[in-house]
C-alpha cells in the first residue's frame, strides 16, 4: 500500500510540474512567460535531482546508511536532528542551484526563483533550515514517546512542510502542491527515521496519534520557531527575500 501511495504521489508531483509549463505557455506578457517557464524548469530540476535521484539513492542504500548512523556514538535523538539538518541543507543546495541556473532556464536571476536568495549559506542560515530545525527537534521528541513507521514520518512531515509553505507564503493555494512538498520535506526525515533504533522504549502509535502527528509537530515546534523568526526579522532585520518585487 505504501508503494502505491508513493507511486501516486510521484505521478501527481510530475503532473503538477507539467502544469507549470502550461501556465507559462498560456501567458502573454514576455516577462511572465520567462518567469513561469523558468520556475517550471526549476521545479523539474528539483524533482529530478532531489526526488527521483535523491530518493532512489536513499531507498537503495537505506539499510547501509541506517547501520552506519546506528554506529555513531551519540544519542539517537541528536543523530536524528543532525541527520535531518544535513539532508535539509542538501535539499537547499539543489534548490539554490536551480535558482542560480535561471539564465540557463531562459529567465533572469530574480525573475524566476524557488529560494529566497542565490546564496546557499544565506538561505540555510536566515530563511529555511534554521526554521526547519525546531520541527526536527519536535519530531525527535514525538518519536521518543511513540513509534511511527518511516512512511508515517515521511507523510506527516510532508504535511507540516506544506502547511508551513502556505503560511509563510500567505497563499492557501500552495496546499495544492502537496504532492511535491511531501517529497521535498518528507525526504529530509524519512532516512533519519529509517535509522532509529528499533528498541528505544517508544509505545506503538494508534490511528488517532498518527493523524495528530502533524498537529503535535507544529505545537511543539512553534515555541522554538517564533523566537528564531523574531531574531532574524526584527533584531537582525534580514529581508525575507533577496530579490526585488
Amino acid at each position: 500500500m505504501q508503494r502505491w501511495v508513493i507511486g501516486a504521489l510521484l505521478a501527481l508531483a510530475t503532473l503538477l510540474g507539467g502544469m507549470l509549463y502550461l501556465i507559462g505557455l498560456n501567458a502573454t506578457d514576455p516577462v511572465e512567460v520567462r518567469r513561469a517557464l523558468g520556475m517550471a524548469r526549476m521545479v523539474t530540476g528539483l524533482l529530478l535531482v532531489w526526488v527521483w535521484l535523491g530518493g532512489a539513492v536513499m531507498w537503495r542504500f537505506r539499510q547501509d546508511i541506517a547501520a552506519w548512523v546506528g554506529g555513531i556514538p551519540l544519542q539517537w535523538q541528536v543523530k536524528f536532528v543532525l541527520f535531518a539538518t544535513v539532508l535539509a541543507g542538501a535539499e537547499e543546495a539543489v534548490t539554490v542551484s536551480m535558482t542560480n541556473l535561471a539564465p540557463v532556464f531562459g529567465s533572469r536571476i530574480g525573475e524566476a526563483y524557488i529560494t529566497a536568495s542565490t546564496n546557499w549559506l544565506d538561505v540555510v542560515a536566515f530563511h529555511s533550515v534554521v526554521v526547519f530545525v525546531p520541527f526536527f527537534i519536535a519530531m525527535a521528541l514525538l518519536l521518543t514517546r511513540w513509534s511511527f513507521s518511516p512512511f508515517v514520518v515521511f507523510v506527516s512531515f510532508g504535511v507540516v512542510g506544506t502547511v508551513a509553505e502556505a503560511v509563510f507564503a500567505g497563499n492557501p493555494g500552495v496546499v495544492l502542491m502537496f504532492p511535491i512538498w511531501v517529497f521535498v520535506y518528507g525526504l529530509m526525515v524519512w532516512l533519519p527515521a529509517c535509522s532509529l533504533p528499533p528498541e528505544r522504549g517508544a509505545r506503538p502509535a494508534g490511528l488517532a496519534v498518527v493523524l495528530m502527528l502533524p498537529v503535535a509537530n507544529f505545537a511543539l515546534a512553534l515555541p522554538m520557531v517564533v523566537p528564531v523568526v523574531w531574531l532574524i526579522a526584527v533584531v537582525l532585520r534580514h529581508p525575507s527575500i533577496d530579490f526585488a518585487p
